[in-house]
């Protein structure tokens, strides 16, 4: 960089704190010599080992750069941090990376893999930011690399990062458009997203890459109508803009039969004001076709979802941005029936006391609104009324609506403002002024020569520029009765010596040369003053002069021959083109000669015809083709990258393309706390009163009634429901409602029955699994008597049974129906209470510690667990701990006796708590002395884990004699990861340096859930929690037993029990945090199989589905 550039941009912000300073002394030159170092303190401080330093370093950069300073020569000192340690001097070596990536290529190139590390961060706003710069390098080399980083950012847990990644993909189908079906299947899983954050993100990256492809929109067109309100700002506008083109594919129009409808007639009129006669006399007739034609049709009916969308956006309105209220108004305009648009209007006029930037886009809207919907605004009328302060493009955008808005009713209100407005020093306000004044005469015949004569007046005014337009404006006004106004005429034709402005001169030309008879003495005399200054003139001038000279020798040659024949004269030999050529044509045409041809016979027809008035038509007029709001309108040009408005289908495409299934995804009323639940069944009196069951109302709304069945459980579960949804999801579709029935009756049914029974006798699906349910109930009718307490302990596994919790209520009930005394000791019920607590703590879904193994367990044999996996017990009965694959554990060399000298350490992850810590994974090790010599002090030493790890080592081993073998148990919390556990084995002589590391399933504990409960919290897992590959079973590997089998070795999971055949399903949570893993594993014809796991931490559950897969293909 040349030294004069160093200076303006040090020297010039020298007074900034903490930049340096150069130059100081005049005759030290510093300022001019090239060779100083820019820089240096910064690039020193960047290079020093203390933090603050780098801190203080990077603050300064990044100022310089939001001062718009270049520091793009520091860009080695600074990308050399970018594997700094602390998290703050990162972060801001991100934002200085991202500014400089795309300048500095090579260099970013150079620290890639550092970038890639920090995709890995722990921290959630160092893996976005390193995707954001790895997006930045705009190198096609580097690809392959984004498009693995953007796949899985897309899965990351942080809603941050997956925004970060719905930015990136634009920019990377920038950079490589061929990589647009990868980068689409990305866009289809972010869509899926529930989080408010990445939604107006995602739904930007589908505009940009892929806004042809509405059917990935389907799925989630409810999802995002329902998130909207949440969404930020910008995400909004465009959610809301992809939307309005969405519904525009997928729904009929709302006013397509507004001509069948008895008000519709009559509102049409006050709603748009009265037209002109004739145009009213065609509307009539196109109205009465239109009629015959849809007569034939349905009545319009509004889909439940084109509702839901006016319904969802309306409250936006009310918005602090500008952009969104924008936003809503031309989705209202464009979508909503008529007697709907008019809400939108007051949002708009409360706009119009913003920044006049706001209000010129506003105000661009809306004169195209008034065209169409004149009605709308008619109320506000007064908003529009013009301020002295407002900027001329203001001012005229103003004029344009009132103008659109004037009628017979308010003309006379308008034109005392419009008389103000002449007034004005700003002289191009003054002429729009008059061009609207012009534009209401025309409109509105009442008061055409009202205007006129206003205009006339106007003539005599001082500034010539006023006169011009109105002579301008009085000629278009005459046209329409120029027999009635001769005196205008004449008085304008005197005007000729005095106005010096082209088209003034131009217009009171044409109107002499046009209505000559009107005035036969004065017209000759104008032509005689126009011959004299006929070189002088403008070009716009001397063709009206022409003109003139042509219609006065064809109604009075006698007096204007020779003046014609000048005219023409001086024209021949004109330095413009035109007016040679024009002139030539006129002498052909007039002067009849030998040479002439057949059209001579009809000059007169040819130049006195009778011609249209002209109509005075709104600039606006045409504008309403393009969406509102968007920049094409504004420019009134099609710009790069609009996507046109659809048009209405003729008949409406099929609406259940937008209904989930309840397998793939929950309703979100099932998402209500359990404490609300046990609120409300305090109140019902019905058993049976959570409708969680297999079959529930969707989202997808055909009817717009509440349930149609008399079931007061289901309807009031669905009143609940409206409370995480809109009003929407109440509205369950009559198909399903039908098929509902059945059950709901044997439910009503039930509800008579005593307590015991009805819990033996759940519903009639579960038939094939009769003596499971037998067992249970005789389990239970033993427990009834026992207070709550008892019931807490059976529920504190980690599982929600919905029998269970219910079986509970009904006891709590009775409890305190008939205040029975506790069959239990004392003793016992003060531990019971705590366990109660973490019950309450269970039902806002935290993990808590699962629970040691009672006393009971112990009872039961090895087989006899592997008997009753797939029964439906009660979690009292069995514990999850029990649970053992039937197969023996798989044991890992941790010291193979060559290394170890004679010692060999073999470990297995016994699949037993661990009774010191219940957030630890117990490792079982044996150790065997094959040497001759015995072995003392066996322990650990010198432990090395990652940070969140804990170990609890084993006791001692203070002898090992030689061919003897020894077991111990240690504990480690992995913290949910597969990072080794590194430590010391240190014998009386020698230290061996060994390392555990788990396989991913031995880092989960199994968890009791019912089928039901098996499918909630599966529904609420889904997205970027859910992971599903297809695989091809090994042949070994095809019936039931071998699939759980396999799968419970390769993971600590139970089995869940399932009602389907074709399906094994698996539950189980990790140890440290108790997140939920599940897995379902669907079998299909010829051994192809389905394998989902769903779980809240995605790297876990990535593992495990190539774990489980490497299981079942083996």
């Amino acid at each position: 960089m040349s030294s004069s550039s160093a200076f303006n941009d040090d020297k010039g912000g020298s007074s900034s704190v903490g930049e340096p300073e150069y130059g100081h002394d005049p005759a030290s030159g510093g300022i001019f010599s090239s060779d100083y170092k820019r820089h240096d303190d910064l690039k020193e401080m960047l290079d020093s080992n203390k933090d603050s330093l780098k801190l203080e370093a990077m603050k300064r950069i990044v100022a310089m750069i939001a001062r718009g300073k270049n520091a793009s020569d520091l860009f080695p000192a600074v990308v050399k941090n970018v594997a700094c340690k602390n998290i703050e001097v990162k972060k801001l070596v991100y934002v200085y990376l991202v500014r400089y990536a795309e300048e500095q290529q090579d260099l970013a190139l150079l620290s890639i893999s550092t970038f890639q590390r920090g995709l890995k961060d722990p921290n959630q706003l160092i893996r976005a930011s390193a995707l954001r710069v790895l997006s930045s390098i705009r190198v096609t080399i580097i690809v392959p690399i984004m498009m693995l980083a953007i796949k899985e950012a897309a899965s990351d847990m942080s809603p941050y990062v997956r925004k970060t990644a719905a930015h990136a993909i634009p920019k990377l189908y920038s950079l490589d458009p061929e990589q647009k079906d990868q980068l689409i299947e990305v866009i289809e899983k972010l869509l899926a997203d529930k989080t408010t954050l990445v939604a107006g993100s995602v739904v930007m990256a589908f505009e940009e890459v892929c806004p042809e492809r509405i059917d990935l929109i389907h799925k989630n067109y409810r999802k995002l109508c329902n998130l909207l309100i949440d969404v930020e700002e910008w995400g909004q506008v465009v959610i809301i803009n992809m939307l309005t083109r969405y519904a525009r594919t997928q729904f009929l129009n709302p006013n397509v039969n507004e001509a069948l409808l008895e008000e519709g007639g009559g509102g049409d009129k006050t709603f748009y004001g009265s037209d002109e006669d004739e145009d009213e006399d065609e509307e009539e007739k196109e109205n009465k076709a239109e009629a015959a034609a849809m007569a034939k049709r349905k009545p319009y009916v509004m889909d439940p979802d084109h509702r839901l969308l006016l319904r969802n956006t309306k409250p936006l309105l009310q918005s602090r941005n500008a952009a969104v209220v924008m936003a809503v108004a031309q989705l209202y305009f464009h979508l909503a029936p008529k007697a709907e648009v008019g809400v939108i209007a007051k949002a708009l006029v409360r706009l119009l006391r913003s920044h006049s930037e706001v209000q010129y886009v506003v105000l661009q809207n809306v004169a195209t609104m008034t065209i169409k919907r004149r009605g709308m605004f008619e109320p506000y009328l007064k908003s529009f009324y013009i301020r002295s302060t407002d900027p001329t493009q203001i001012k005229i955008l103003k004029l344009e609506v009132l103008t659109n808005l004037a009628n017979e009713t308010n003309i006379s209100t308008i034109l005392r403002e419009f008389q103000t407005y002449i007034k004005s020093m700003d002289k191009d306000f003054v002429a729009a002024t008059i061009q609207a004044i012009g534009r209401c005469a025309t409109n509105i015949g009442e008061v055409r020569d009202t205007c006129l004569n206003g205009l006339v007046q106007l003539l005599s005014n001082r500034d010539e520029l006023v006169v011009a337009e109105s002579v301008v404006v009085i000629k278009k006004l005459l046209q329409m009765q120029p027999e009635k106004h001769s005196d205008i005429i004449k008085h304008m034709a005197k005007l000729t010596d005095n106005i010096q402005v082209p088209m003034a001169r131009a217009s009171i030309l044409w109107l002499i040369g046009e209505y000559c008879e009107h005035v036969p003495k004065i017209a000759p005399d104008v032509l005689r003053k126009m011959a004299k200054s006929f070189t002088n003139e403008e070009d716009i001038v001397k063709l009206q002069i022409l003109n003139l000279a042509a219609k006065l020798y064809l109604t009075n040659s006698k007096q204007t021959k020779l003046l014609t024949q000048y005219v023409l004269n001086l024209a021949k030999y004109d330095q413009n083109y035109d007016i040679r050529d024009r002139a030539r044509f006129i002498r052909q045409l007039i002067v009849p000669t030998e040479k002439s041809g057949a059209l001579s016979k009809y000059a007169k027809k040819l130049f006195l015809a009778l011609k249209p008035a002209p109509v005075l038509e709104s600039p606006f007029k045409d504008r309403d083709h393009f969406q509102l709001g968007s920049l094409s309108h504004l420019l009134n040009a099609k710009a790069g990258g609009y996507q046109e408005l659809p048009d209405w289908p003729e008949t409406a495409p099929d609406p259940s393309v937008r209904n989930v299934e309840v397998k793939e995804s929950v309703p979100e009323w099932t998402k209500c706390s359990s404490r609300e639940k046990r609120k409300e069944k305090k109140v019902e009196k019905p058993f049976y009163s959570d409708s969680e069951g297999d079959s529930g109302p969707t989202e997808s709304a055909d009817s717009e009634s509440d349930s149609a069945s008399g079931s007061e459980s289901i309807s009031r579960s669905e009143g609940r429901g409206s409370g995480s949804e809109s009003e929407e999801s109440e509205e369950a579709s009559v198909s399903e409602e039908e098929e509902d029935k059945p059950e709901k009756k044997t439910k009503k049914r039930e509800l008579k029955k005593p307590v015991q029974e009805s819990e033996s006798e759940q519903s009639s699906e579960e038939e094939d699994r009769k003596h499971e349910r037998k067992s249970k109930q005789r389990k239970s009718d033993s427990e009834s008597e026992s207070d709550e307490e008892e019931e807490s302990e059976s529920e504190s596994s980690q599982s929600e049974s919905e029998d269970s919790e219910s079986a509970a209520e009904v006891k709590k009930k009775k409890k305190a129906a008939e205040s029975k005394p506790p069959s239990k000791p004392v003793k016992k019920e003060t531990k019971k209470e705590k366990k109660e607590m973490s019950l309450l703590d269970l039902d806002d879904f935290e993990p808590t510690p699962s629970p040691q193994v009672t006393p009971v367990n112990n009872l039961l044999s090895n087989s006899l667990v592997t008997d009753l996996e797939g029964l439906s017990l009660s979690d009292a009965v069995l514990s999850p701990a029990t649970i053992t694959p039937s197969s023996a554990l798989k044991s890992f060399e941790l010291l193979h006796r060559i290394t170890g000298e004679g010692l060999s350490v073999e470990y297995c992850f016994s699949r037993q708590p661990f009774s010191p810590d219940a957030n630890m994974v117990a490792v079982q090790m044996q150790f065997t002395n094959n040497s001759t010599s015995n072995t003392k002090n066996l322990h650990m030493e010198d432990v090395k884990l990652q940070s969140g790890m804990r170990v609890k080592e084993f006791p001692e081993i203070e002898l090992l004699p030689a061919g003897e073998t020894a077991t111990a148990v240690m504990g480690i919390d992995f913290c949910d990861s597969t990072q080794a556990a590194n430590f010391q084995l240190c014998t009386h002589t020698r230290k061996f340096f060994v390392s555990i590391q788990p396989p991913v399933g031995e880092l989960m504990r199994p968890v009791f859930l019912t089928e039901n409960e098996f499918k909630k919290e599966q529904g609420q897992l889904m997205g970027m929690n859910e992971i599903t590959e297809k695989l091809t079973l090994d042949t070994k590997c095809r019936n039931e037993h071998v699939i759980v089998q396999r799968v419970t070795t390769a993971a600590n999971l139970s089995r869940v029990p399932c009602g389907s055949d074709q399906e094994c399903r698996f539950a189980g949570r990790t140890v440290t945090s108790g997140s939920l893993v599940l897995v379902t594993v669907a079998t299909r014809e010829e051994g192809a199989a389905q394998l989902t796991v769903n779980c809240e931490k995605m790297v876990i559950g990535t593992m495990l589905v190539k774990d489980i897969l490497l299981a079942l293909t083996q």
